[in-house]
């Protein structure tokens, strides 16, 4: 009866530490396109628009949200940006710990001045991105990104079609979601949450 007990015991100790085991574990429940693993878009090296290098680790510690785009593009990028500012004012205090990032497809036209006037309008924490043609194309193929340009009436009246998706880092800098353009900012809310815990 001894040896019972003592078996009975050891089964119940060691099973009330597995018991919450599967809460530790326990996968998020993303309302966009999980990318957790992917090996791509791991990194670039562009400019912000004041002039600063950056990298993706200078936002370590920030969940960050990154879209490619233009400022003369009439209605993906004004939109998405619009829908990443009411995101932010949704997630109230934890805003602080997001950062949005535009990287301009336009480097011959979307100059530093450019950005920096638009870019802020949607919130001023946001920042703008770009490089050379060389170097944005880097990146864009990097993050697996397509983007042509459009001739227009006149060769500086071009429009440029692209990607209309964003990319969601955690705040280890690692490539967690991929987010489809035109869902508003609830399901981005719902995921940024999970990423800050």
């Amino acid at each position: 009866m001894k040896k019972l007990l003592t078996a009975v015991l050891l089964s119940a100790l060691v099973a009330v530490p597995l018991a919450g085991c599967d809460k530790l574990a326990a996968k998020p429940n993303f309302q966009n396109t999980d990318v957790t693993g992917l090996d791509y878009a791991r990194a670039f090296n562009l400019t912000d628009y004041n002039g600063k290098p950056r990298t993706l680790a200078d936002f370590k510690g920030k969940v960050v949200v990154l879209f490619f785009g233009y400022t003369q593009c009439p209605d993906v990028c004004p939109t998405t940006l619009a829908e990443m500012a009411a995101a932010m004012k949704e997630l109230g205090a934890q805003s602080d710990q997001v950062q949005v990032l535009f990287v301009t497809l336009d480097p011959e036209r979307d100059t530093p001045d450019l950005l920096k006037n638009y870019v802020p309008q949607f919130d001023k924490r946001f920042l703008g991105l770009y490089g050379t043609p060389d170097q944005i194309a880097k990146t864009a193929k990097e993050f697996k990104v397509f983007y042509t340009k459009v001739p227009g009436s006149s060769p500086d009246q071009y429009s440029i079609d692209h990607t209309a998706g964003s990319y969601v880092f955690d705040k280890d800098g690692k490539l967690r979601l991929f987010v489809r353009h035109g869902q508003g900012p609830g399901p981005l809310v719902h995921d940024i949450r999970q990423l800050l815990g």
